[in-house]
C-alpha cells in the first residue's frame, strides 16, 4: 500500500514538472497579444475608452489553463509589451529627431522602456495564478493592478504615463469618482469589470450571475455618484468668482525654436497673439513652457519687450523660461515659470520640481563618472524648491510644468497649499504628430477633477485648452496651429476626498495583496502539517 502511494505520488510530479515545462500554446499567446492591442487601443489618440472595459478578458482567458508561474510571466509580459509599444512608440521619434541617435539606437531605447514596463503586467498575471486558488478573480485582479500600477507610477522615478484610469477621460460621470479615489479607482473600477465579464463568460455555477450583479451595481452607484456630484458642483461655481484668460499658441517648430536669429521673430509671433486676444483687463495670459528662447533674467531688450505685454494688456502674465543662480563653483539652470504682475513687474517664480529622466537631468552622473561621458549635451537641470502657488491679485495659482501635469501628487500638494487654479504649461512639439500629444493632454483632465479646479492649459504646439472642475474640456485647439483660447474661468475652494487623503485606496489595496500572501501561507503550513 505504501509503495502503491510513492508511485502515485511520483506520478503526479511527473505530471507537473511536464505541466511546468510545456510550451505555451498558440492560442494563449494570440489571446495574449489581442490583450495587448485591445489595452493601447484604449487610450488616444486612436484609442475608444470602451474597449478597456474587455481589453483584459483574453488575456484572463490565456491564463486559465496555465499552471506555471513562469507561463503566466511570459503571457502577462507579451500583453504588456504589445500594449506598450503602442503606447511608447514616439519616444523613437523624440531621440531620433531630436538626440540625434541612429533610428535602430531609438527602437532599442523605446523597447527597453516597453520591456519594463512590461514587468508589471508580467507580475500581474503570475500573482493572479499564484493566488487564484484562494482568491477569487473580482476581488484579486483589481486589486493587484492598481498595486502594480502604483508601483510604476512611483519606482526609478516613476512613469505614470496612461494608466488604465485615464483612457475614461470623456466618460465624464465615470471620472467624477476621481476626486475620492484618483486616477487609480478608475483603473480598479475597470479591471473589475473585465473580471466580472469574463466570469460572466466561462464560469459555469449560478453564483456568477450573483456576483456579476454586485460588480454592476457598484459601477452603476459610481456613475449615479458622478452624474449627481457633476451636478452640484457646477451649482458651487454658478457662485464663484471668476477672471478672464487668454492662453497662447505660438507653434514654434522645435528645430528653430532655440535659434538665436529666431528669438526675435518667436516673440513678435506670442506678442501678436496676445494683443489680439488680451483678457479683460486684470485677466491673466498663459503663454506655453520655455516660450521665451532665452532666460528672462538677463537683462535685454527682448525680456522689454515681454514686459511690455502685461503693461499694454494691464493683465497679468504667465510664461516659461529657463532660469539660473551663480553658485560657488558653478551654475544651476532651472525650467521655470515666471508671474508678472499688470505693472510689468516680477509677482513671483517657480522653478519645475519632477525632472523627465535624461531629458531634464541626468541620473546618477555623479555617482558614475562614465555616465558624464555618455550623456555629454544632455540637459542637466536642478530640482525646484517644492510645490508653492504664486498670487495674482489675491488669488493662489499653481503652476505645472510639462510632466508635472500628469502628476496626481504635483496637483494634490498645490491645492493643499490653498491653490484656487491650475495652470499646465508645457512645449510638446518634441513628439510631433504622433500619438503623445493626445496622451498627454487626456492624463490632464483628472488633476482638474481630482482637485476640482480649473485647469488651463497653454502648449506650444498643443493641445490647448481649458477644462473646468467637472473634468469637461471647455475649450481646445488642434495641435501644429498658432491659436488662442480667451475664456472665462472660476476660481475654487471646493475640498475633496482625494486631495485630503490621497491613494487611501491603493494602500488598503497593499493591505490586501499582504494579507492574501499571509492566507496562503498559512493554509500551506496547515496543509503540509495535515
Amino acid at each position: 500500500m505504501v509503495d502503491k502511494n510513492i508511485k502515485i505520488k511520483e506520478q503526479a510530479v511527473a505530471a507537473s514538472c511536464s505541466n511546468l515545462h510545456r510550451a505555451l500554446s498558440w492560442e494563449a499567446i494570440f489571446l495574449a497579444v489581442t490583450s495587448g492591442i485591445l489595452l493601447f487601443l484604449s487610450f488616444p489618440k486612436y484609442g475608444s475608452g470602451w474597449l478597456a472595459w474587455i481589453a483584459l478578458i483574453p488575456l484572463f482567458r490565456a491564463i486559465t489553463d496555465v499552471v506555471s508561474l513562469r507561463q503566466g510571466l511570459l503571457l502577462g509580459f507579451i500583453a504588456g509589451l504589445v500594449c506598450h509599444v503602442g503606447l511608447i512608440y514616439w519616444i523613437t521619434y523624440v531621440v531620433v529627431n531630436y538626440g540625434y541617435l541612429p533610428v535602430y539606437t531609438g527602437i532599442i531605447l523605446m523597447l527597453l522602456l516597453a520591456c519594463y514596463l512590461s514587468l508589471y503586467t508580467a507580475v500581474f498575471t503570475a500573482g493572479i495564478l499564484y493566488f487564484r486558488q484562494k482568491i477569487v478573480l473580482y476581488i484579486l485582479a483589481p486589486v493587484l493592478w492598481i498595486c502594480l500600477e502604483y508601483c510604476k507610477s512611483h519606482l526609478l522615478t516613476g512613469f505614470p504615463w496612461e494608466n488604465l484610469g485615464y483612457s475614461q477621460y470623456l466618460n465624464n460621470n465615470l471620472i467624477q469618482f476621481a476626486d475620492i479615489s484618483g486616477v487609480y479607482g478608475l483603473s480598479f473600477l475597470i479591471v473589475l469589470g473585465n473580471a466580472a465579464l469574463f466570469g460572466l463568460i466561462t464560469d459555469k455555477s449560478k453564483k456568477k450571475f450573483v456576483l456579476a450583479g454586485v460588480v454592476f451595481f457598484i459601477i452603476a452607484a459610481v456613475l449615479i455618484y458622478g452624474s449627481q456630484r457633476s451636478r452640484q458642483v457646477d451649482n458651487v461655481m454658478h457662485k464663484a468668482a471668476q477672471t478672464e484668460v487668454s492662453l497662447i499658441q505660438g507653434n514654434i517648430d522645435q528645430s528653430i525654436k532655440w535659434n538665436e536669429g529666431f528669438q526675435k521673430e518667436t516673440i513678435n509671433i506670442y506678442e501678436r497673439l496676445s494683443l489680439d486676444n488680451a483678457p479683460a483687463i486684470g485677466g491673466l495670459i498663459v503663454w506655453p513652457e520655455t516660450a521665451l528662447p532665452f532666460n528672462y533674467q538677463d537683462a535685454t531688450h527682448l525680456q522689454m519687450q515681454v514686459r511690455n505685454i502685461s503693461l499694454k494688456t494691464k493683465s497679468w502674465f504667465i510664461f516659461g523660461s529657463t532660469s539660473y543662480e551663480n553658485t560657488a563653483n558653478d551654475k544651476n539652470y532651472y525650467n521655470s515659470a515666471y508671474l508678472l504682475s499688470p505693472a510689468g513687474e516680477i509677482s513671483g517664480s517657480y522653478n519645475k520640481v519632477h525632472l523627465v529622466p535624461y531629458g531634464e537631468y541626468v541620473p546618477l552622473r555623479n555617482v558614475f563618472p562614465f555616465i558624464k561621458k555618455l550623456t555629454a549635451g544632455m540637459g542637466d537641470f536642478s530640482t525646484g524648491g517644492g510645490y508653492y502657488p504664486l498670487t495674482a491679485d489675491g488669488r493662489k495659482i499653481g503652476i505645472l510644468i510639462c510632466y508635472e501635469g500628469i502628476l496626481p501628487f504635483a496637483a494634490r500638494a498645490y491645492k493643499k497649499e490653498g491653490a484656487e487654479l491650475l495652470v499646465n504649461i508645457t512645449n510638446d512639439a518634441w513628439f510631433g504628430a504622433t500619438s503623445a500629444p493626445y496622451q498627454h493632454f487626456s492624463m490632464s483632465v483628472f488633476r482638474a477633477v481630482e482637485t476640482r479646479l480649473y485647469l488651463v492649459r497653454a502648449a506650444n504646439t498643443g493641445i490647448s485648452a481649458i477644462i473646468n472642475p467637472q473634468g469637461q474640456i471647455v475649450a481646445q485647439t488642434n495641435i501644429f496651429e498658432k491659436a488662442a483660447i480667451k475664456e472665462i474661468v472660476k476660481y475654487s475652494n471646493m475640498q475633496t476626498i482625494y486631495v485630503q487623503y490621497g491613494d487611501i485606496l491603493v494602500f488598503v489595496c497593499f493591505g490586501l495583496v499582504f494579507f492574501f500572501f499571509a492566507l496562503v501561507l498559512w493554509k500551506r503550513r496547515i496543509h503540509y502539517d495535515s
